[in-house]
């Protein structure tokens, strides 16, 4: 995020530094040269390599947390004042967390590499709190449509209803991820759809040819490698490690309607007693040398820093399907207040049960 994140781990391996029971550690109990990271598991901040280099270089452990929902994650700040030091924050929760005091703004100088960002991330108003940007942009990625290869290339969600694709459709099971793509099958803001009842309608449409509705990674990999689907809500950078590690049949587009956007950034919580340790590991975390490397080698969103995607090699598959310009197709998720996210997830429910009966 988000464009939460747990889901898409499952492949990705996880790091073998990490402190679980945070929850009763004290300040006191932390080593000074310490930073404590609260990010999903086996998402980059872990990757055990990554921390050997890190602590080798600036002699600061890294000590990792985590989060399996969006909502804990911010409640983990709230009750656990001093602890952490680094989060990730999904730029549609930044200004949430803001109101609630838990984030400190960002001093760009602090953070050498940060002048690689793209502008559209690293400025962008879902960061921006009364002229100050809270949060350093980190990775951003896409859900659209994956299609099988050697089948017709989609130019529009509109093929999700297609009878071509009777029982070959995937969906992702994620209520704000639905509801967009209804928004944008029946021409409405994903982001802020006037008419939820034709969006409900629409999603019902699909039931023909819904098949699979997935939830991770590792079971979107396997029922299509099974053969149970050919076309699919599917996240970006996924779709790089299905083709990839999997060596799977499958090509991701952005159809005309766009594509469903998020980035998370790595945020300094306001209580940390530890700063310039937590500003030194997100300047890494931003570092062109550290992307590149979890990217090549084990499979990452797109970096925001685009010295970062211009260092990897040339036709390398995340920067392919990551190109600039897809940064102008496609719509980010916006902050959500909890009364719509409910409505939201009412309205995912119903279609569900209608898929199941």
């Amino acid at each position: 995020m988000r464009f939460s994140r747990r889901d898409i781990l499952q492949v990705m391996g996880t790091g073998a530094i990490a402190a679980t029971g945070l929850t009763g550690l004290t300040r006191r109990a932390r080593a000074a040269g310490t930073v404590t990271v609260l990010n999903w598991q086996g998402y980059g901040t872990d990757e055990a390599w990554a921390v050997k280099i890190f602590t080798e270089k600036t002699g600061i452990e890294v000590v990792n947390d985590y989060f399996n929902s969006e909502a804990e994650m911010l409640t983990k700040l709230r009750t656990n004042p001093g602890i952490y030091d680094v989060v990730l924050v999904n730029c549609a929760r930044t200004k949430q967390a803001v109101a609630e005091g838990l984030l400190d703004p960002v001093d760009f100088a602090a953070f050498p590499n940060a002048a690689g960002l793209s502008p559209q991330l690293k400025e962008n108003a879902d960061l921006t709190v009364d002229d100050k940007i809270y949060g350093v942009a980190w990775v951003w990625g896409m859900n659209a449509l994956a299609f099988r290869q050697g089948t017709p290339r989609p130019d529009s969600y509109a093929a999700l209803a297609d009878e071509a694709y009777a029982g070959k459709v995937a969906l992702y099971d994620d209520a704000v991820t639905s509801i967009a793509v209804g928004a944008l099958m029946t021409g409405q803001d994903m982001n802020d759809p006037k008419d939820l009842v034709i969006i409900r309608e629409q999603l019902k449409v699909l039931k023909p040819n819904v098949k699979t509705i997935w939830s991770s990674e590792d079971q979107w990999n396997k029922a299509f490698s099974a053969g149970e689907f050919d076309l699919s809500i599917y996240w970006s950078g996924a779709s790089v490690r299905s083709q990839r590690n999997f060596k799977l049949p499958v090509e991701f587009v952005v159809p005309k309607e766009g594509a469903i956007g998020w980035f998370d950034t790595l945020a300094v919580p306001a209580t940390s007693a530890n700063k310039e340790s937590a500003a030194a590991f997100i300047d890494y975390m931003i570092d062109p040398a550290f992307y590149v490397e979890w990217a090549t080698k084990i499979g990452a969103p797109a970096s925001a820093n685009v010295s970062a995607m211009e260092s990897l090699p040339e036709g390398d598959l995340s920067r392919t399907v990551h190109a600039a310009e897809t940064l102008d197709k496609m719509t980010l998720m916006a902050p959500m207040e909890d009364e719509k996210r409910e409505r939201f997830n009412n309205l995912w429910q119903e279609v569900k049960a209608h898929y199941a009966s």
